[in-house]
């Protein structure tokens, strides 16, 4: 495998672990009106980022490198920490920026699996993507 695909998996790891944090912060602290809504919706979210986390890094063992596992290691890979956020407007306006962002890594990051013949992360990584853009929609719809 080459290694820009195991670095793009690498930030697919790293990204995700920092929306589970970001988002699983965010159902701990949201507040105000429609907050059953949002409390639930970020535990639904952080849950399943949660559940990503140990497939990808097991994909990325599974290929012959080792995956990140220190949380400085986790936290260089996740970008830029999010600006605080106090509303549940500005709560949500930050998961879609940030669903969005991890939507164009993971775009990437198969397209690079495929130019590596690796199929099965491509795989992986298109199912993920699959569910940010599904959490993207309904969290824009939610904002109409």
């Amino acid at each position: 495998m080459t290694n820009s695909h195991i670095d793009s998996l690498n930030r697919i790891l790293g990204q995700t672990f920092g929306l589970y944090v970001q988002t699983h912060g965010y159902h701990w602290n949201v507040e105000g009106p429609g907050f059953l809504q949002h409390h639930a919706l970020f535990e639904e979210q952080y849950r399943n980022l949660w559940s990503a986390l140990d497939p990808i890094a097991e994909r990325i063992r599974s290929i012959g490198a080792y995956a990140p596992g220190s949380l400085s290691e986790l936290v260089a890979l996740a970008k830029e920490d999010p600006a605080p956020a106090h509303s549940a407007a500005e709560m949500m306006d930050a998961l879609i920026a940030a669903h969005e962002a991890l939507a164009t890594e993971l775009r990437e990051a198969i397209a690079l699996a495929q130019e590596a013949g690796d199929e099965p992360s491509a795989g992986m990584l298109t199912d993920r993507l699959g569910w940010h853009e599904q959490q993207l929609w309904m969290m824009k719809a939610s904002r109409k």
